[in-house]
């Protein structure tokens, strides 16, 4: 059985599974959850990715609840509905910039990535063309995703789903398998195992990246046979419930391999020379590139609304598309520190999208008092938004956290990695991690 999404200018058709796995068209993120958990410590870095989880279900059905309260049927309309014309402006702001912070992480990502890969194929070596971050990211974007983001029916660019799901399977069991295999051959940092870290709120922004739905909550919605509250509740716990599982098993299998020694993007952790590390390497990025054009389309649709709110002629599709992946791979091909862009799209986008926003609409489409009962979870979640959105932005100005910027990681060299016990990375209040 198919389901008809309709929105705006496209049709798409997906099958039921996308009904149960929505969040985890976000898994790119979740190679960036490891990182997390070294952000916040590993304990309670999983009791925060169990609370984001938990907010997450919360939020869309909270999300649903104010669509019927208001009588509308997307996110903007709620939103305009409730706070007008700067409100829809204001969403609309982060609706574009989720996506396109989205696309300079994958283009970081493929520059990182394919460039290792490549290096295993005889002949290319660090100092062949191939290995250079930026001939690949620009190769990346001539060559693959500059023609898919060209589409303007999304259901060409939704039959990519199936392999995204197969290739997502795959890197999960490739680390869980790495992290009984090389994780023992790694010196643990200090304080691998703390309960605690101060980059704790930096860490739930990177998860509410990797959990946010919300942009395709009202399509999926309006896409079911019986469109309830009871029905959507019920997908939408056994979807987040899902996503939860996935992102904790990724997490800890990526974090107890590297433990502080753990990168924004945990593909950099892995040695060149891993035969079982570069298929995964190559998974991804295949992953990302088909996952790519998805971003873009939401970035022109965003724009296309507020600029022109009509239907783009074919000369003006093409223009915005390229100016769109422009100014995208400008960016990325001058910044190579995933984990920041990460941290960022996390507080400034998808904090507001999943704490604030939702909240605030049925807060002003309810009636009563914010502190009646069923308005205090929401007034809760807008004040938390609110704190995650400033001290993670204040955190990250003071304490960014290092990255390799491509370079092999000390245990990779040939020799027995035990003899680099000695080389225990020093953790700042930030976090940090300096090589002595």
């Amino acid at each position: 059985m198919n389901v008809m999404f309709n929105v705006g200018s496209f049709t798409a058709l997906e099958s039921p599974l996308v009904l149960l796995l929505h969040p985890s068209a976000g898994f790119f993120f979740k190679p960036g959850l490891p990182y997390a958990l070294n952000m916040a410590g590993l304990p309670f870095g999983l009791l925060l990715l169990v609370v984001v989880a938990l907010i997450t279900d919360y939020s869309i059905i909270l999300l649903i609840k104010g669509g019927n309260l208001s009588g509308t049927n997307s996110y903007q309309a709620l939103v305009q509905s409730t706070f007008g014309f700067p409100g829809f402006l204001i969403l609309s702001g982060l609706q574009f910039l989720y996506p396109f912070i989205a696309m300079i992480s994958y283009n970081i990502t493929i520059g990182d990535t394919m460039t290792k890969v490549f290096q295993r194929i005889p002949g290319v070596g660090p100092d062949n063309v191939l290995a250079e971050r930026h001939f690949v990211i620009l190769l990346s974007t001539i060559g693959f995703t500059l023609p898919l983001s060209l589409y303007r029916n999304i259901e060409k660019l939704g039959k990519v789903s199936l392999l995204s799901t197969l290739l997502t399977l795959a890197i999960l069991v490739i680390v869980i398998i790495k992290a009984a295999t090389l994780g023992p051959q790694i010196p643990l940092t200090e304080n691998a195992w703390a309960f605690a870290k101060w980059n704790a709120i930096q860490a739930v922004g990177v998860m509410s990246f990797a959990f946010i739905c919300h942009h395709n909550s009202f399509l999926i919605y309006g896409s079911m046979e019986q469109p309830t509250l009871a029905n959507w509740s019920r997908v939408t716990h056994v979807s987040v419930g899902s996503a939860l599982v996935i992102s904790t098993t990724f997490a800890v299998a990526g974090y107890v391999t590297f433990t502080g020694y753990t990168q924004g993007d945990v593909f950099e952790n892995y040695c060149r020379n891993d035969n079982l590390a570069t298929f995964a390497r190559f998974c991804f990025g295949l992953s990302i590139i088909t996952t790519f054009p998805l971003e873009c389309f939401v970035t022109r649709e965003v724009l296309s609304n507020v600029i022109c709110s009509r239907k783009l002629s074919n000369a003006e599709h093409v223009a915005i598309t390229m100016l769109i992946l422009a100014v995208c791979t400008a960016i990325s091909l001058g910044y190579d520190c995933l984990g920041v862009v990460l941290e960022l799209n996390g507080v400034l986008s998808a904090t507001p999208l999943l704490f604030i926003i939702p909240s605030a609409c049925f807060l002003k489409l309810s009636h009563g008092h914010w502190l009646q009962r069923e308005n205090l979870i929401p007034a809760a979640l807008i004040v938390i938004g609110v704190f995650v959105m400033i001290t993670g932005l204040t955190m990250t100005g003071l304490y960014p956290q290092d990255c390799s910027h491509g370079v092999e990681m000390f245990y990779c060299a040939d020799a027995n990695v035990s003899g680099f016990c000695t080389q225990t990375p020093v953790g700042g209040p930030g976090g940090k991690v300096n090589w002595t």
